[in-house]
Protein backbone atom coordinates (compact mmCIF):
# COMPACT_ATOMS: atom_id res chain seq x y z
CA UNK A 1 0.00 0.00 0.00
CA UNK A 2 1.36 3.38 -0.94
CA UNK A 3 2.68 5.37 1.98
CA UNK A 4 0.99 8.75 2.24
CA UNK A 5 1.71 11.84 4.21
CA UNK A 6 -1.48 13.47 5.49
CA UNK A 7 0.31 16.63 6.46
CA UNK A 8 1.80 16.85 2.98
CA UNK A 9 -1.59 16.75 1.31
CA UNK A 10 -2.99 19.34 3.68
CA UNK A 11 -0.14 21.81 3.30
CA UNK A 12 1.38 21.22 -0.13
CA UNK A 13 4.36 23.34 -1.05
CA UNK A 14 3.58 25.04 -4.37
CA UNK A 15 6.72 27.05 -5.08
CA UNK A 16 6.37 27.73 -8.78
CA UNK A 17 4.85 30.97 -9.95
CA UNK A 18 2.85 29.01 -12.50
CA UNK A 19 0.64 27.69 -9.72
CA UNK A 20 -0.20 31.16 -8.47
CA UNK A 21 -3.43 32.94 -9.33
CA UNK A 22 -2.22 36.42 -8.45
CA UNK A 23 1.08 37.78 -9.69
CA UNK A 24 3.45 39.28 -7.18
CA UNK A 25 5.27 42.55 -7.66
CA UNK A 26 8.58 41.40 -6.19
CA UNK A 27 8.97 41.17 -2.45
CA UNK A 28 11.69 41.03 0.16
CA UNK A 29 14.12 38.12 -0.05
CA UNK A 30 16.27 37.42 3.01
CA UNK A 31 19.96 36.88 2.39
CA UNK A 32 20.43 33.70 4.38
CA UNK A 33 23.99 32.48 4.98
CA UNK A 34 24.10 29.04 3.37
CA UNK A 35 27.27 26.99 3.76
CA UNK A 36 27.50 26.24 0.02
CA UNK A 37 27.76 29.87 -1.05
CA UNK A 38 30.95 31.36 -2.41
CA UNK A 39 33.77 29.77 -4.42
CA UNK A 40 34.92 27.67 -1.45
CA UNK A 41 31.50 26.81 -0.01
CA UNK A 42 30.33 23.25 0.52
CA UNK A 43 27.12 21.54 1.53
CA UNK A 44 26.37 20.95 5.20
CA UNK A 45 25.55 17.24 5.25
CA UNK A 46 23.54 17.51 8.48
CA UNK A 47 21.43 20.31 6.99
CA UNK A 48 20.80 18.30 3.83
CA UNK A 49 19.59 15.35 5.91
CA UNK A 50 17.24 17.63 7.82
CA UNK A 51 16.03 19.09 4.53
CA UNK A 52 15.33 15.61 3.21
CA UNK A 53 13.25 14.93 6.31
CA UNK A 54 11.21 18.10 5.75
CA UNK A 55 10.74 17.19 2.09
CA UNK A 56 9.68 13.65 2.98
CA UNK A 57 7.22 14.57 5.71
CA UNK A 58 5.86 17.86 4.34
CA UNK A 59 6.39 18.10 0.58
CA UNK A 60 6.56 14.65 -1.00
CA UNK A 61 2.83 13.93 -0.79
CA UNK A 62 2.28 16.38 -3.67
CA UNK A 63 5.66 17.42 -5.07
CA UNK A 64 8.12 15.15 -6.84
CA UNK A 65 11.85 15.02 -7.48
CA UNK A 66 11.73 13.18 -10.76
CA UNK A 67 15.31 14.02 -11.77
CA UNK A 68 16.89 12.81 -8.52
CA UNK A 69 17.81 9.10 -8.17
CA UNK A 70 17.45 7.52 -4.75
CA UNK A 71 21.04 6.27 -4.92
CA UNK A 72 22.22 9.90 -4.87
CA UNK A 73 21.17 10.05 -1.21
CA UNK A 74 24.38 8.21 -0.39
CA UNK A 75 26.08 11.57 -1.01
CA UNK A 76 24.17 12.85 2.03
CA UNK A 77 25.90 10.31 4.26
CA UNK A 78 23.38 7.48 4.14
CA UNK A 79 24.47 3.88 3.74
CA UNK A 80 23.25 1.64 0.93
CA UNK A 81 20.96 -0.19 3.37
CA UNK A 82 19.47 3.10 4.61
CA UNK A 83 18.88 4.28 1.04
CA UNK A 84 17.15 0.99 0.18
CA UNK A 85 14.93 1.25 3.25
CA UNK A 86 14.05 4.86 2.42
CA UNK A 87 13.31 4.12 -1.24
CA UNK A 88 10.83 1.41 -0.27
CA UNK A 89 8.54 4.14 1.12
CA UNK A 90 7.88 5.27 -2.45
CA UNK A 91 6.16 3.43 -5.27
CA UNK A 92 7.08 3.58 -8.95
CA UNK A 93 5.48 2.06 -12.06
CA UNK A 94 6.21 -1.65 -12.39
CA UNK A 95 7.62 -2.36 -15.85
CA UNK A 96 8.38 -6.03 -15.26
CA UNK A 97 7.44 -8.69 -17.84
CA UNK A 98 4.42 -9.83 -15.81
CA UNK A 99 3.27 -6.38 -14.73
CA UNK A 100 -0.15 -5.11 -15.74
CA UNK A 101 -0.86 -1.49 -16.73
CA UNK A 102 -1.01 0.65 -13.62
CA UNK A 103 0.92 -1.81 -11.44
CA UNK A 104 3.41 -0.32 -9.01
CA UNK A 105 6.27 -1.64 -6.91
CA UNK A 106 8.41 -0.28 -4.06
CA UNK A 107 11.27 1.82 -5.38
CA UNK A 108 14.89 0.67 -5.28
CA UNK A 109 18.06 2.83 -5.18
CA UNK A 110 18.43 2.86 -8.99
CA UNK A 111 14.93 4.35 -9.38
CA UNK A 112 14.19 8.05 -9.39
CA UNK A 113 11.91 9.87 -6.98
CA UNK A 114 8.31 9.90 -8.25
CA UNK A 115 7.00 12.95 -10.04
CA UNK A 116 4.46 15.33 -8.56
CA UNK A 117 1.17 13.77 -7.50
CA UNK A 118 -0.86 16.85 -8.47
CA UNK A 119 -0.96 18.52 -11.87
CA UNK A 120 -0.58 21.99 -10.33
CA UNK A 121 2.25 20.95 -8.00
CA UNK A 122 5.56 21.63 -9.76
CA UNK A 123 8.42 19.18 -9.56
CA UNK A 124 11.08 20.43 -7.15
CA UNK A 125 14.15 18.79 -8.71
CA UNK A 126 15.40 21.96 -10.40
CA UNK A 127 13.41 24.53 -8.44
CA UNK A 128 16.39 26.14 -6.67
CA UNK A 129 18.32 26.34 -9.93
CA UNK A 130 15.34 27.76 -11.82
CA UNK A 131 14.91 30.51 -9.23
CA UNK A 132 18.63 31.33 -9.02
CA UNK A 133 18.34 34.32 -11.35
CA UNK A 134 15.17 35.70 -9.82
CA UNK A 135 16.69 39.15 -9.48
CA UNK A 136 18.94 41.23 -11.67
CA UNK A 137 18.29 42.74 -15.10
CA UNK A 138 16.61 40.32 -17.50
CA UNK A 139 17.12 37.45 -15.07
CA UNK A 140 20.90 37.55 -15.37
CA UNK A 141 21.39 36.82 -11.69
CA UNK A 142 23.67 39.81 -11.09
CA UNK A 143 22.51 40.07 -7.49
CA UNK A 144 23.34 36.42 -6.93
CA UNK A 145 26.86 37.02 -8.22
CA UNK A 146 27.43 40.18 -6.18
CA UNK A 147 25.43 39.48 -3.02
CA UNK A 148 25.54 35.68 -2.94
CA UNK A 149 21.75 35.43 -3.13
CA UNK A 150 20.05 32.80 -5.24
CA UNK A 151 17.29 30.25 -5.48
CA UNK A 152 17.81 28.79 -2.02
CA UNK A 153 17.31 32.23 -0.43
CA UNK A 154 14.16 32.76 -2.47
CA UNK A 155 12.67 29.38 -1.49
CA UNK A 156 13.47 29.84 2.21
CA UNK A 157 12.10 33.38 2.15
CA UNK A 158 8.85 32.27 0.53
CA UNK A 159 8.35 29.44 3.02
CA UNK A 160 8.91 31.82 5.94
CA UNK A 161 7.26 34.86 4.36
CA UNK A 162 3.53 34.38 5.01
CA UNK A 163 1.76 37.30 6.68
CA UNK A 164 -1.42 35.44 7.61
CA UNK A 165 -3.55 37.66 5.36
CA UNK A 166 -5.96 36.00 2.93
CA UNK A 167 -8.28 37.12 0.17
CA UNK A 168 -10.71 35.38 -2.12
CA UNK A 169 -10.68 35.81 -5.88
CA UNK A 170 -13.00 33.92 -8.21
CA UNK A 171 -13.76 31.44 -5.45
CA UNK A 172 -10.10 30.76 -4.76
CA UNK A 173 -8.39 31.59 -1.47
CA UNK A 174 -5.09 33.43 -1.97
CA UNK A 175 -2.42 33.93 0.66
CA UNK A 176 -0.19 36.97 1.10
CA UNK A 177 3.53 36.36 1.08
CA UNK A 178 6.19 39.03 1.67
CA UNK A 179 8.88 37.27 -0.37
CA UNK A 180 6.53 36.68 -3.30
CA UNK A 181 5.38 40.28 -3.15
CA UNK A 182 1.65 39.66 -3.24
CA UNK A 183 -1.01 36.99 -2.98
CA UNK A 184 -0.77 33.53 -4.47
CA UNK A 185 -2.49 30.15 -4.21
CA UNK A 186 -0.05 28.47 -1.88
CA UNK A 187 -1.23 27.87 1.64
CA UNK A 188 1.39 28.09 4.36
CA UNK A 189 3.18 24.71 4.46
CA UNK A 190 5.51 25.27 7.43
CA UNK A 191 4.53 26.54 10.85
CA UNK A 192 7.39 25.53 13.12
CA UNK A 193 7.78 22.19 14.89
CA UNK A 194 6.24 20.44 11.86
CA UNK A 195 8.91 17.75 12.14
CA UNK A 196 11.02 16.27 14.92
CA UNK A 197 14.60 16.38 13.69
CA UNK A 198 16.56 13.20 14.20
CA UNK A 199 19.68 15.20 15.22
CA UNK A 200 17.83 17.16 17.90
CA UNK A 201 17.89 20.52 16.09
CA UNK A 202 15.00 22.79 17.07
CA UNK A 203 12.52 22.76 14.20
CA UNK A 204 11.63 26.44 14.03
CA UNK A 205 9.89 27.86 10.99
CA UNK A 206 13.03 29.51 9.60
CA UNK A 207 15.19 26.48 10.39
CA UNK A 208 12.88 24.17 8.43
CA UNK A 209 12.64 26.67 5.57
CA UNK A 210 16.43 26.95 5.28
CA UNK A 211 16.96 23.21 5.60
CA UNK A 212 14.54 22.22 2.85
CA UNK A 213 15.83 25.08 0.66
CA UNK A 214 19.39 23.76 1.07
CA UNK A 215 18.20 20.25 0.21
CA UNK A 216 16.49 21.52 -2.94
CA UNK A 217 19.69 23.36 -3.88
CA UNK A 218 21.52 20.04 -3.59
CA UNK A 219 18.79 18.33 -5.65
CA UNK A 220 19.32 20.91 -8.40
CA UNK A 221 23.14 21.01 -8.10
CA UNK A 222 24.36 17.69 -6.63
CA UNK A 223 27.82 18.16 -8.18
CA UNK A 224 28.21 21.76 -7.04
CA UNK A 225 31.29 21.08 -4.91
CA UNK A 226 33.01 19.13 -7.69
CA UNK A 227 32.35 21.93 -10.17
CA UNK A 228 33.74 24.51 -7.74
CA UNK A 229 36.88 22.43 -7.25
CA UNK A 230 37.32 22.06 -11.00
CA UNK A 231 36.75 25.78 -11.52
CA UNK A 232 39.26 26.83 -8.86
CA UNK A 233 41.82 24.39 -10.27
CA UNK A 234 41.30 25.80 -13.77
CA UNK A 235 41.68 29.40 -12.55
CA UNK A 236 44.90 28.57 -10.69
CA UNK A 237 46.26 26.71 -13.72
CA UNK A 238 45.42 29.57 -16.07
CA UNK A 239 46.97 32.07 -13.67
CA UNK A 240 50.20 30.07 -13.49
CA UNK A 241 50.20 29.63 -17.27
CA UNK A 242 49.78 33.38 -17.73
CA UNK A 243 52.79 34.10 -15.52
CA UNK A 244 54.94 31.52 -17.34
CA UNK A 245 53.94 32.87 -20.75
CA UNK A 246 54.74 36.41 -19.64
CA UNK A 247 58.18 35.44 -18.32
CA UNK A 248 58.89 33.35 -21.43
CA UNK A 249 57.93 36.27 -23.65
CA UNK A 250 60.22 38.61 -21.71
CA UNK A 251 63.12 36.16 -21.99
CA UNK A 252 62.67 35.46 -25.71
CA UNK A 253 62.39 39.09 -26.75
CA UNK A 254 64.91 40.58 -24.32
CA UNK A 255 67.92 40.13 -26.70
CA UNK A 256 66.00 41.72 -29.56
CA UNK A 257 64.98 44.65 -27.43
CA UNK A 258 68.55 45.01 -26.15
CA UNK A 259 69.96 45.12 -29.71
CA UNK A 260 67.47 47.78 -30.73
CA UNK A 261 68.37 49.91 -27.74
CA UNK A 262 72.13 49.66 -28.48
CA UNK A 263 71.87 50.08 -32.25
CA UNK A 264 73.73 53.21 -33.51
CA UNK A 265 71.58 56.06 -34.58
CA UNK A 266 71.55 56.75 -38.33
Amino acid sequence: MKKTFILSAATAVTLAAGSAFAAGTGGHVTDYAFSFEGPFGSYDQDQLQRGLQVYTEICSGCHGLQYVPFRALEDLGYTDAEVRAYAENFFVPDTGPEALPGDERPAIPTDYFPGSALSNAPDLSLMAKARAGFHGPAGTGISQLVNGMGGAEYIASVLAGYTGEEQEQAGVILYENEAYGGYFAMSQPLWGDDVVYADGTEATLEQQAQDVAAFLMWAAEPKLEARKTAGITAVLFLGLLTVLLYLSNKKLWAPVKHRKENAPAE
